[in-house]
């Protein structure tokens, strides 16, 4: 997830980039925050806005204000800080009607834990405390880095989960790779049946032994965000590299799952573990890569389908935890491209997006943290 260290600024880009005059402006959401880490909706119509805090608690802005009681405080069953916390939020597509939305943390002995929680029939400003039906337990107690963190309902109406490959550095337990472990995997999972859950009838693994039944896609190191494309449907998912590079991968809409995205055998499109012969034709690699002379931990975004900023419409926005580029990705005439969009101080640990596609970015200061919404300049 998050990785925090003295940095040199220096904007050099492996790909092809462009720049030019500042295409977007931050503007703040009021009210301060500790360590916020993720941004999302209900789906609801309410427009509200819900800022996750890593320490724990979920809180609601309402377009004036952040509310000052908690819509859920799990504190008492968190494991915080460093790349540990209550991670993401993730609402039913039928929220509305059912009230069901759905959390990811780490457990005081460190294991990732995914647990539904039901709205107050109330209060649709609280949560139920007593609601909790926990879904799915990942023991990740040995090392407390590469908890991954990201819940996602895809536009299937399966809930999928990024966890990363266990901790360490190197992958010194080659998860990634393991298909009988859901570390280093992407996963997905059928929520309306099942006890607590079922496993989609197309998941790819599930004819193969040994395998972990929930995966769909695998080889990553720590996919802390990933987003779907609200109008194609295609997933981006911005894994954080080890020493040198970070990477975007990309799966079109009409994947059936199963991409090999290469972690520990390549970081970005470079062998890794082996040092040669670690591509063999078959791994899924990055559409887009930058080098650690760029950043050092990326944050993935979303794909723009506002309609405030006409100049980045259809692009991919990303940032860097360490040095607070946002930029933009289009794939154009086959070729991938990068845009600078603006160059900002803060320690982006995620983007959010409201019911109307605009987005948003989260700073993870842990005192001062604020949520800011992109406009247009």
């Amino acid at each position: 997830m998050i990785r925090r260290f003295a940095f040199i600024f220096l904007f050099l880009f492996t790909l092809s980039t462009t720049a030019g005059a500042a295409t977007i402006k931050l503007v703040k959401v009021p009210g301060n925050l500790a360590r916020p880490v993720d941004i999302a909706v209900a789906g609801d119509g309410s427009e509200r806005l819900f800022f996750v805090l890593q320490n724990g608690k979920i809180v609601i802005y309402n377009g004036t204000a952040v509310l000052s009681t908690p819509f859920l405080n799990i504190t008492s069953a968190v494991s915080c800080c460093g790349e540990r916390g209550l991670l993401s939020l993730a609402f039913h597509p039928n929220y509305k009607t059912n009230g069901f939305f759905y959390v990811y943390y780490t457990a005081l002995n460190g294991d990732v834990t995914i647990a539904r929680y039901k709205v107050s029939a109330t209060n649709p400003n609280v949560a139920s405390a007593n609601s909790k039906l926990t879904l799915l337990t990942v023991g990740h107690s040995q090392f407390s880095n590469h908890n991954g963190g990201k819940l996602a309902f895809g536009p299937d109406g399966f809930l999928y989960i990024s966890i990363g490959d266990g901790g360490s550095g190197g992958d010194p337990n080659n998860n990634g790779q393991n298909l009988g472990k859901l570390l280093g995997k992407l996963l997905r999972i059928n929520v309306n049946s099942g006890t607590p859950y079922s496993i989609p009838p197309g998941n790819p693994f599930i004819g193969t032994a040994g395998a972990k039944k929930e995966i769909w896609a695998f080889g990553l190191r720590n996919p802390w965000r990933f987003s779907s494309d609200r109008l194609t449907g295609d997933l981006y998912t911005a894994d954080v590299g080890q020493n040198e590079f970070e990477e975007i991968d990309f799966q079109a809409h009409s994947s059936t799952g199963g991409e090999n995205y290469g972690w520990r055998k390549m970081e970005g499109k470079h062998c890794f573990n082996p040092s040669s012969g670690c591509n063999n034709g078959t791994l899924r690699l990055p559409v887009l890569e930058y080098s650690h002379s760029a950043g050092c931990s990326i944050t993935g975004g979303y794909v723009y389908r506002g309609t405030k900023i006409p100049a980045i419409a259809g692009m991919y926005l990303y940032s860097d935890y360490c040095t607070g580029f946002i930029r933009g990705a289009k794939k154009v005439n086959g070729v991938w491209t990068t845009t600078l969009l603006l160059s900002t101080p803060h320690n982006i640990s995620t983007f959010g997006q409201n019911e109307s596609g605009e987005l948003y970015i989260a700073d993870h200061d842990p005192t001062a943290g604020a949520v800011y919404r992109i406009a247009k300049p």
